[in-house]
């Protein structure tokens, strides 16, 4: 399969050809950097996780120059680093079972440009031939720049497939951004209790990361058992680790759905029921 960039990888842990893992995976994510396939598309690792009918494969989107870096990885140059982010991605693939492990090797500018169309059709020629039935990305309001550049590639690229070959469910998810913000009838709720072991197991591999200054393991725990407690006031706990989505598929369904009307769509809905709770208190 040709790929825009002589340096991404392809990398399958258990070896067979590289058109059978493709054709396998139900279950994709596609994230910007090394560890946010981790920390945003668990619910499909683990729902794949020592399956033989459902296979979940990664799609890292950038080459990992620009991470941050403190302790033993102070003096890392940017080669260096990227060198290890790509051994810690595949890895991390080889502990979680992942049917396929694409690194794309993107500089974050290449991936934040508007006029820079490579990696749409990168996603778009993956995508074709592999054909997920779900598809984890990040959130269209997330606040990171790089993850903004990755989820709206992964959207025109699945819009642009003929629709038999689009997926049938297509989540948006946390990383720089918590969709605990999301109106409860909105959230995609995603339950991973009981599986913390198999979390830990994964995030924990890139140590570049974690002892480089960024806990993402401690945080992405804590995330999910504060979304679990603080879901329902009024009722006993049903989870103990739990991950909102926000539903893409609409926009993947239907080209014509404007997407900065469809995400601001559930800004302006947070809107009105805040001032309906608190007009009403207010007697206005």
């Amino acid at each position: 399969m040709k790929l825009h960039n002589e340096t991404s990888e392809i990398f399958i842990p258990d070896n067979i050809a590289v058109e059978d893992a493709l054709k396998r995976i139900t279950h994709l994510g596609i994230g910007a950097h090394q560890d946010d396939l981790e920390l945003m598309a668990f619910h499909g690792i683990v729902g794949c996780y020592a399956r033989n009918d459902l296979w979940f494969g990664g799609i890292t989107c950038t080459n990992g120059g620009g991470s941050s870096r403190t302790g033993i990885y102070a003096g890392f140059s940017d080669a260096r680093m990227m060198a290890v982010r790509r051994r810690e991605q595949n890895a991390a693939a080889v502990v979680g079972g992942y049917g396929v492990m694409i690194q794309l090797d993107y500089p974050s500018s290449a991936v934040k440009s508007p006029s820079d169309f490579s990696l749409k059709e990168d996603l778009k020629r993956i995508l074709s031939r592999m054909r997920p039935q779900v598809v984890y990305t990040h959130n269209p309001a997330d606040k990171h720049d790089t993850h903004i550049g990755v989820v709206v590639a992964a959207l025109q690229a699945m819009r642009e497939l003929p629709r038999e070959q689009r997926p049938l469910k297509v989540l948006g998810c946390e990383v720089w951004r918590s969709l605990d913000w999301l109106p409860d009838s909105d959230k995609v709720l995603m339950d991973v209790s009981g599986r913390e072991n198999l979390a830990g197991a994964l995030s924990g591999i890139f140590d570049s990361q974690i002892a480089g200054g960024k806990r993402y393991d401690a945080a992405v725990l804590g995330r999910r058992s504060a979304n679990a407690t603080f879901f329902e006031s009024h009722e006993t706990d049903k989870t103990t680790q739990l991950i909102f989505g926000m539903d893409l598929s609409t926009l993947v369904a239907d080209e014509s759905i404007d997407i900065l009307e469809y995400v601001t769509g559930f800004i302006r809905k947070m809107e009105n029921e805040i001032r309906e709770k608190l007009a009403g208190r207010l007697g206005e």
